[in-house]
């Protein structure tokens, strides 16, 4: 919690003035008591009518006083806690944000989403009930005793005695339901995170007649996180009548010593009944103080859980160079000029965080500014691997990827991503326009840009076809869209960036194939020198690359041309020939074979989609 309270440092004018204003509400409290025994001994005692109605007016002065001072207490306790969730929500948003997708997969989306919302708002709760409560109610309690005390030594003793076994119950409740209020906001993760992927995969459910099964697990991480809430609310519940039977056992001793007292003379009858509230104000504070400490103890667990977020952070380039005895080289934007290749994968190796083994192992290839490069391969592959990593999803675990001879470990993200374009393989797009959308590409750019790019990525009658045209709607996720749009309009989207380079992660395989093959012809007519990869299980999007990269369960099985590969990478001829088998029959037939043997086999990971 400690490191979390340094968002509080714009709002320490109303943490402190918000404490000010309860003590000040809990001073006119004190004197209540004290007010009431004169009305007893000396206004009823004596009769004393006028005397009688003038405390009365201070009872009165003395509530309104109270009541203002509270209410402006609770005002600047919201505006600190709100203030202070903000920041720290907007604070663990930036962090999550620059987490690299390692640690956003350890970490859990489910996770994420429950720290951010729920745990926060825990923490904002905890925030404003201490400062509104936290010393308000010891100073009441002790404020009690003390009162007591100038009133008469031996009834106060009570006070000694009783305060104790409170603070007894009050804490040992506390640090047993601590580690429990962490197991629960757990269970809330497991049950956010099945509910996540049941409306994600509703439409598989469906498909696949689950709908009983998904309902039958639901309701199992449901009631655990039932049971675990109800076994630490029995818990907390013990708390309100141990307290009122220890302050109702020490209100039943007042009465019995200040009978006596009173009986012999020591005390009078107003100061008993002066002790006796006191007793009670005490009891209602630590009736507050013990619902405070459950609030304290959910939003300790919170922000434990919140502070772990932040302990999450990104593995330093630097050592990761020196682990894998890569140098690090430092110049500037251009590289080594001529000298160095403008891609390259130096004996590359990736390894999944808690994977068992490498997904990629040595991947050595280098790419020319301004070439296309087709990456293909079978299911599983490493496909999509080798090209989140130009971008920097993921960092080399062996070897190096450089750009104009630069490690891309040594470069900053905003630096790198702004020199790359991505359309990933599922096409995300986000409510808003179909203009918002675009300018995710670039902020700054103008209408005929945005219409560039739209006409490259063969998108212009999606957009045409829709009313308003840039400025139509675009539903959460694009739902109102087909696959084939999505992905047109999120190739858009990276091509308003004008990317050095431009990667296609499988981004083509809602489109039919004439669709496909005029995309593939514009973006071969792209102006600059724009790098292009094109990632794909067909292989008519990647023929006509000038390189061809082919992967088989993580390592390069080839590299080259269509027909270079074509004629000495078995691997790729298996590809192909598995989607075009009359080819396979001309080339057995020009080989003096048979083929009939080849027609039939083809890797079954290598179908065309």
């Amino acid at each position: 919690m400690k490191k979390l309270l340094k968002y509080l440092n714009n709002y320490k004018k109303e943490s402190i003035l918000a404490p000010l204003f309860k003590l000040l509400e809990a001073f006119f409290e004190l004197l209540v008591p004290l007010v009431m025994a004169n009305i007893i001994d000396r206004g009823i005692a004596g009769a004393d009518m006028g005397y009688i109605w003038k405390m009365g007016f201070c009872l009165l002065a003395l509530a309104v006083v109270g009541l203002v001072s509270s209410i402006t207490a609770q005002f600047f306790a919201a505006k600190a806690a709100v203030g202070f969730s903000t920041g720290l929500r907007q604070a663990l948003f930036d962090h999550i944000q620059g987490l690299d997708f390692t640690n956003i997969d350890k970490a859990g989306t489910s996770t994420m989403i429950t720290r951010m919302t729920s745990d926060i708002n825990q923490v904002q709760s905890g925030v404003n009930m201490v400062l509104r409560l936290f010393l308000r109610s010891p100073i009441i309690v002790f404020g009690a005793m003390i009162m007591a005390f100038t009133i008469d030594v031996k009834s106060a003793l009570v006070f000694v005695v009783a305060i104790p076994m409170l603070a007894i119950v009050v804490f040992g409740i506390m640090m047993w339901t601590m580690p429990l209020y962490k197991k629960v906001q757990s269970g809330l993760d497991k049950v956010l995170g099945v509910t996540r992927e049941n409306l994600t995969g509703v439409r598989v459910i469906r498909a696949f007649h689950q709908e009983k099964e998904e309902e039958a697990r639901f309701m199992g991480f449901t009631k655990a996180l039932a049971d675990s809430q109800i076994f630490v609310g029995k818990i907390s519940a013990v708390m309100n009548p141990v307290t009122f039977c220890v302050v109702n056992g020490a209100i039943i001793v007042l009465i019995y010593i200040g009978a006596i007292q009173v009986d012999v003379g020591n005390l009078s009858r107003g100061e008993v009944v002066a002790i006796i509230n006191y007793m009670s104000q005490i009891l209602v504070e630590l009736v507050k103080l013990a619902n405070l400490i459950i609030t304290i103890t959910k939003a300790l667990a919170c922000a434990d859980r919140v502070a772990g977020v932040f302990e999450i952070q990104n593995s330093d380039p630097a050592k990761g160079l020196e682990a894998f005895g890569v140098e690090r080289i430092s110049v500037g934007r251009d590289g080594l000029g001529d000298t160095a290749p403008f891609l390259q994968f130096d004996h590359v190796s990736l390894t999944y965080a808690g994977a068992g083994a490498e997904t990629l192992h040595e991947i050595d290839f280098s790419v020319k500014k301004g070439e296309t490069v087709g990456v293909i391969g079978g299911t599983g592959s490493g496909k999509s691997s080798l090209v989140n990593m130009i971008p920097g999803f993921y960092p080399a675990t062996g070897g190096a990827v450089r750009l104009n001879g630069r490690d891309i470990r040594c470069m900053s993200q905003e630096e790198l991503r702004s020199r790359v374009g991505v359309v990933p393989q599922k096409a995300v797009l986000f409510k808003g326009t179909i203009r918002s959308n675009l300018q995710w590409g670039r902020p700054d750019a103008t209408e005929d840009e945005m219409w560039q790019a739209i006409n490259t990525a063969q998108a212009r009658e999606v957009v045409e076809g829709k009313a308003g045209g840039l400025d139509a709607e675009i539903a959460q996720n694009g739902r109102n869209l087909s696959g084939g749009q999505r992905q047109r309009l999120t190739i858009a989207r990276a091509l308003v960036r004008k990317p050095e380079i431009l990667i296609l992660d499988d981004s083509a395989s809602a489109l039919d194939y004439a669709t496909d093959a005029s995309l593939r012809a514009a973006l071969r007519g792209l102006e600059g020198d724009t790098t292009t990869f094109i990632v794909s299980q067909r292989a008519s999007s990647i023929r006509h690359a000038d390189k061809i990269i082919v992967l088989d369960d993580g390592e390069m099985a080839g590299i080259g041309t269509h027909e270079e590969l074509l004629a000495d990478c078995g691997v790729y001829q298996e590809i192909y020939y598995s989607q075009y088998p009359e080819e396979r029959l001309k080339a057995a037939r020009e080989s003096g074979s048979t083929g009939k043997q080849q027609v039939q086999e083809g890797g079954r990971n290598y179908g065309g989609r």
